[in-house]
């Protein structure tokens, strides 16, 4: 009889919690909560440029994620001027109505670092992404770059091997970008602990394909002998692989370097031996990661500058050896979501 009485209860319990799902389901606040505090919201990406790939496929997704929120997706593209950069911002925070967010990668420490303060100070959140600078945003998603710097040098050291001449020559993007800043701490620190590695040459190519085929080749001039070249960039580095390749030394010197991932930018070119190791950002993921950002800030009520966070992107030096179907992301097939 208990047993029966016992089946009868948990019967209709059973009974009554699914008679209240539904009713507790239509009083959840989440989603009208949610569509208020985002629908409308404006996001303006600065990039450097965006003629370039991690520039792209940032927005894709952006895009995306935005409009399905009801908000406004921008960008504005400073084509590698500092100065247009800068005019970008300036008017944003002057424009009416103003972002909600601006999205920017910063050329170097210092120049737009006054300009996002006011931003901020106007009520606009600051996102930097991929570049750090002397200013605390909102958010910070992307590299740690002398970690970045410290895998290249590890996979430069891995490379050459201890019956190589140990010679390694750097290939730098310029002197004042955070990017080449922390990069070549993070290399220099591993060279120095690497027994007899020692750097040859590292001269700046200004992230330009052209000034590192020619850096390059001079390199190889003077040290024809350099068992690795640390290229900063994958955009620059398809100069250095073809001085390489000029001078005849494709199975003598590995070429090493960062980038965003993308299939024909790093993948392919790991593939079919340009380059030896890429160092690359998880582009996805770390979209992913600013559009978490985004939705969290616009909701949070927390005040633009009052908090700094940051997220920083995983990353590994990838080789044939760990080459996987799934190592990079595909420009074309970001950018269809959108059609």
């Amino acid at each position: 009889m208990k047993l029966k009485t016992f089946a009868t209860a948990a019967a209709l319990a059973l009974a009554g919690i699914g008679l209240a799902g539904p009713s507790l389901a239509e009083s959840d606040p989440g989603p009208a909560e949610y569509a208020q505090a985002l629908n409308g919201k404006r996001i303006v990406l600065i990039p450097m440029a965006m003629g370039f790939d991690l520039a792209q496929g940032w927005a894709a997704i952006l895009e995306r994620e935005v409009k399905a929120f009801g908000g406004t997706f921008e960008t504005r593209d400073p084509n590698w001027s500092t100065e247009a950069g800068a005019q970008a911002i300036t008017e944003a925070i002057a424009s009416d109505p103003k972002p909600d967010m601006l999205i920017v990668m910063p050329p170097d420490l210092n120049s737009y670092s006054r300009l996002l303060k006011k931003a901020q100070d106007k009520g606009i959140f600051v996102l930097l992404i991929d570049n750090p600078a002397n200013f605390a945003p909102d958010a910070y998603m992307g590299s740690n770059w002398t970690r970045l710097g410290e895998l290249e040098a590890e996979a430069a050291v891995k490379a050459c091997g201890d019956g190589s001449s140990k010679k390694i020559g750097l290939v730098q993007g310029d002197e004042v970008n955070a990017t080449s800043i922390y990069q070549y701490e993070g290399i220099m620190k591993v060279l120095d602990a690497a027994e007899g590695f020692q750097v040859v040459a590292k001269p700046v190519s200004n992230w330009d394909p052209t000034n590192s085929r020619t850096v390059t080749a001079t390199m190889l001039q003077q040290n024809p002998d350099i068992c690795a070249i640390i290229d900063f960039w994958d955009g620059d580095a398809t100069g250095a692989a073809a001085a390489i390749r000029d001078a005849n030394l494709q199975d003598k010197v590995k070429l090493i370097t960062t980038g965003g991932g993308e299939q024909t930018a790093d993948c392919d070119m790991i593939q079919n031996g340009t380059y030896h190791a890429v160092v690359m950002t998880e582009l996805v993921r770390e979209a992913g990661d600013m559009v978490a950002m985004i939705k969290y800030l616009l909701q949070s009520g927390v005040k633009p500058g009052e908090h700094t966070a940051r997220i920083y992107t995983l990353e590994q030096a990838t080789t044939k050896e760990n080459l996987r179907p799934d190592s990079c992301w595909n420009l074309k097939a970001l950018q269809a979501m959108n059609q």
